[in-house]
């Protein structure tokens, strides 16, 4: 039986992957600070310990560690943002350099966002523009210290991973939550590009990789990213609601220091198309963000 690894596996992306490769055979461990189940293994995710013997003979290992981005960008926070990715990502590559059996795969978190903010211009992996912000030298920063971790018996995946839509998590909730108060509306000029994936494509992508016998760096993200002023009104047609309240930008700026979080989850604009999966033969089974959110609605 071939077992997954998942670094920080206890959150929303951890669960769709464990219920998705479980599904299909895998013994799934995961390493988290809190273990709560029997296939949850500790680790601080910056020092080696008795969770890197599991990596033996191992099929893959996912890394997901990393602090939400989902809050404002304090000096504080900044420094654990960058911290936990970089000291999970080094201590992973030690680990995998010292089995003599290691994972045939280790896909390492990086972030959509790391593109710059784009209306017109198709990011793709090959020729998408990289940005240089806070978020941006983040992603920058995650990648550099995976590549340059290197791990001559193990393929490496970049996971350049854009919005995730899913019943249980990601932004799907908020934005629901926003429809049924009324406040459903576009947010600034709704002109902005929203790149996404389904749950279900999410873990497929991952899948297909394996099974393909893939490596590099990829984009995974529906090949139709839609705009803000479309997925709103997608969301509230999809939830019966007729109206929804517009956001001005200052109306946004305000709501995000509010609820603590950074406006560029919503203002900044994702043209990201997903051209190596496309160009391997991977087919979406949701490409569009309309059979990505009816689909999500019929399950709730």
């Amino acid at each position: 039986m071939k077992t997954l690894i998942i670094a920080g596996g206890t959150g929303f992306l951890g669960q769709i992957l464990e219920n998705y490769f479980k599904a299909k055979g895998f013994t799934i461990k995961i390493l988290t600070r809190k273990p709560t189940k029997k296939n949850h293994i500790f680790w601080d995710g910056k020092n080696l310990g008795e969770w890197s013997k599991f990596f033996e003979d191992t099929e893959a290992v996912i890394n997901l560690a990393g602090k939400s981005v989902d809050c404002r960008y304090t000096k504080e926070n900044k420094k654990k943002i960058y911290h936990s990715r970089i000291d999970s990502t080094n201590v992973l590559g030690l680990a995998i350099n010292l089995c003599e059996y290691p994972p045939k795969y280790w896909f390492n978190s990086s972030t959509a966002t790391i593109y710059k903010d784009s209306y017109d211009k198709e990011m793709t992996e090959a020729d998408g523009d990289i940005g240089d912000d806070f978020s941006m030298n983040i992603a920058k920063s995650w990648e550099k210290a995976f590549n340059e971790n290197t791990n001559p018996k193990t393929k490496k995946v970049v996971l350049r991973t854009s919005i995730v839509f899913g019943k249980n998590g990601g932004a799907y909730i908020p934005l629901k939550r926003l429809v049924r108060f009324g406040l459903g509306g576009k947010q600034w000029h709704g002109k902005q590009k929203v790149s996404f994936i389904h749950e279900l494509d999410f873990a497929r992508a991952i899948d297909f990789i394996i099974t393909e016998n893939l490596e590099g760096t990829f984009n995974i993200v529906s090949p139709k990213p839609i705009d803000n002023k479309t997925l709103m009104k997608i969301i509230r047609k999809a939830l019966n609601i007729p109206f929804g309240i517009s956001h001005p930008k200052w109306l946004v700026e305000f709501g995000a220091k509010l609820i603590g979080t950074e406006t560029e989850l919503v203002l900044k604009s994702r043209n990201i198309i997903p051209k190596r999966l496309l160009d391997e033969g991977f087919k979406f089974k949701f490409e569009s963000i309309n059979n990505a959110v009816n689909a999500i609605q019929q399950t709730i």
